[in-house]
């Protein structure tokens, strides 16, 4: 009679997918001396493939002897002395503290015909690596996720529907215990679009694949590095405080972190499982985290002189974040492949030209051949790794005096002026052209790059931005939700067609919505929380100078009565929005600016603002007396202490 025990076996033979590689690597290394380590993260399959070995061996007339640390005692006399050819050693990494023993005295008492498995956590130790013998006889197999078609192909041997394998396996990411989690929620109802709609997978996957955390400082850094794009030793610092150094060390040691060239960063299933988890389970923390990531994150662009340097990191951050991505534009923004973003040089013009009429027809072309001759500085090329050029972008610095000659920028400059036109020494920032020369506006490289060289532009405006749009992009049904979700509001005027083909435009105005502002918009949106919807704020006022100089004027006069004061224009100017802190109002903001204005001034005319508007002590008359002025001189000093104040806070507000 068929034991329950080989029902079950059967049935895992039969989900079992994938491995092929692994599998023949075994096949070859069967009848001779050795050992295979296999290693991977918690739920990557090391036991369900040493059960396909075990099967294999059986089939060729080897008798294997399988055996789990899990159920022995640790110790010297935990392993057995078999006396086939083949032994396969589960769950390693508890056998670690004896790992000398096994490797030293253990392994070398076996038959000389023994073949050993070893799967764990983690690879080898640098003393098996340093040991020329044991590098003749072992080979390291790195067990990773499985593919696409291998995802799916569990997922149909589970009679899961095929419409729903795409998005299963988006979420899995190719672990292999997290589709086989999942399949148990589908079939009670479940159709998640995230791992975080199903908080005990997540729980599961967790306790599969993490070791126990020694304290709530090493949690806090596990959830940092989660949430940060790449770790390292002083961003560590930053987000825990205090001295991270043993937090650093202890995160290496972890199977499921790896080395970059930047930092630490883990598995993306770990990454994803961590972040679910503290989201679900303390959203306010996860919140304070979030916020924190974002601050460090802009401080270390910041602090990258290199622009090179600058955009590879926003690379790093767009292809991560557009992988967990809703939007399909941004989902599907692939690495950059060595490609890198360059100025122009000599002979790019040709094949720039070239491309666009390939692609986009001749009069198109010809408008990118005028604005590489006015503006080239203005392009970005995206070379391959020998140099040669294999897309470009184009962001113009737009004038009134450019106008006349491209429809796309007169548009956008069009729109700019009805809604809030610039000001003296205000940009405005015009996203007009981008092609890949072999994919035109599809997902490439070249793609990656000139979405990462947005999100750098964004994260290095300045005050003196007036309007940021994007009009280079064809497919307005495609961008739209990406753009809305980055607060940039479908500009319907501002859509213009070049050849025959329509081009929308997507704009936002940075005095209207400043960085705090927006950087708190991304923030909630992130959360889940609601949020405006983009382009709420375009009937916010933007002031002309002489506006601006009466909201100055009426400010200092109403200062100190807050039911006129709130009605006052400056309150939503981007001057006071531009220093928003956490517990001001805007009237407090107003009179910091004010106060800290006037203390710039000369220190008569300084005195002479206090003393008449910030702290006045009394009826203008008694001012004059004060300061042992007549009460004309009072009168003319106060206006041109007035005008200075205004001028200086005017280049505030105008950047």
């Amino acid at each position: 009679m068929t034991s329950l025990g080989r029902t079950v076996r059967e049935l895992q033979r039969r989900a079992f997918t994938g491995r092929d590689e692994e599998v023949a690597l075994f096949r070859d290394a069967l009848g001779a001396p050795g050992v295979l380590f296999v290693h991977g993260v918690g739920g990557v399959g090391k036991s369900a493939l040493l059960d396909v070995f075990a099967d294999v061996a059986a089939e060729k007339g080897f008798e294997p002897v399988r055996v789990d640390a899990r159920h022995l005692a640790l110790g010297r006399a935990a392993l057995p002395a078999p006396a086939g050819d083949v032994l396969l050693i589960d769950t390693y990494e508890l056998l670690e503290p004896v790992d000398d023993w096994v490797r030293d005295q253990y392994l070398p008492s076996l038959p000389a015909s023994c073949l050993v498995v070893i799967a764990g956590r983690r690879g080898p130790g640098p003393r098996w690596r340093a040991d020329p013998a044991w590098l003749a006889l072992m080979r390291v197999v790195a067990l990773g996720n499985l593919s696409a078609e291998e995802g799916s192909a569990y997922l149909t041997t589970q009679d899961v529907p095929g419409e729903t394998h795409d998005r299963l396996l988006k979420i899995s990411r190719g672990h292999p215990l997290t589709p086989s989690l999942m399949v148990d929620a589908v079939r009670r109802g479940a159709a998640p679009r995230t791992l975080s709609d199903l908080p005990d997978v997540v729980g599961a996957l967790l306790a599969q694949m993490l070791d126990e955390v020694p304290s709530a400082r090493h949690r806090t850094a596990l959830e940092v590095c989660a949430l940060l794009l790449v770790t390292t030793e002083d961003l560590l610092r930053s987000m825990v405080g205090g001295d991270a150094g043993e937090l650093f060390a202890w995160l290496r040691t972890q199977a499921f972190v790896d080395e970059s060239p930047y930092g630490l960063y883990p598995h993306d299933v770990v990454r994803d499982a961590i972040t679910a988890d503290l989201r679900w389970r303390d959203p306010g923390r996860y919140a304070d985290l979030y916020r924190r990531k974002l601050a460090v994150f802009h401080d270390q662009v910041r602090a990258t002189a290199d622009e090179r340097e600058r955009l590879d990191l926003v690379v790093l951050t767009v292809v991560l974040n557009g992988a967990r991505s809703p939007f399909a534009a941004l989902a599907s923004l692939p690495p950059t492949m060595g490609a890198h973003a360059d100025g122009l040089r000599d002979g790019d013009r040709s094949p720039i030209v070239a491309m666009t009429a390939e692609w986009q027809g001749s009069e198109q072309a010809e408008l990118v051949a005028h604005w590489l001759r006015r503006r080239p500085g203005d392009f970005r090329v995206f070379r391959t790794e020998t140099g040669e050029p294999r897309g470009y972008g184009a962001c113009l610095d737009l004038t009134e005096a450019d106008l006349g000659v491209d429809p796309g920028t007169d548009a956008m400059w069009g729109y700019a002026a009805k809604f809030g036109p610039p000001r003296a020494g205000e940009r405005v920032r015009a996203w007009r052209f981008f092609l890949d020369h072999d994919h035109g506006q599809r997902p490439s490289p070249s793609l990656t790059l000139f979405v990462a060289w947005q999100m750098l532009d964004i994260l290095l405006v300045g005050a003196d931005t007036a309007w940021s749009f994007v009009g280079a992009f064809g497919d307005g049904e495609l961008w739209a939700p990406a753009m809305e979700s980055l607060d940039f509001w479908a500009a319907t005027e501002a859509g213009y067609e070049v050849s025959g083909a329509r081009f929308p435009v997507f704009a936002h105005d940075w005095r209207r919505t400043g960085i705090t502002t927006y950087t708190d918009l991304l923030h909630t949106r992130q959360l889940g929380a609601p949020a405006r919807p983009a382009g709420q704020d375009l009937d916010e006022p933007v002031l002309s100078e002489p506006e601006f100089t009466d909201a100055v004027r009426s400010a200092l006069r109403t200062l100190h009565t807050p039911e006129l004061l709130r009605s006052n224009p400056l309150l939503r100017s981007r001057l006071v929005r531009q220093h928003e802190r956490a517990g001001r109002t805007p009237a407090e903001i107003l009179r910091d600016l004010l106060d800290e204005t006037a203390a710039t001034l000369k220190p008569d005319l300084g005195v002479l603002i206090e003393r008449t508007f910030l702290r006045p002590i009394g009826v203008q008359e008694r001012v004059a007396n004060s300061l042992h002025l007549s009460f004309n001189t009072y009168r003319r000093h106060r206006d041109k202490a007035v005008a200075q104040l205004t001028e200086l806070l005017w280049a505030r507000e105008t950047g």
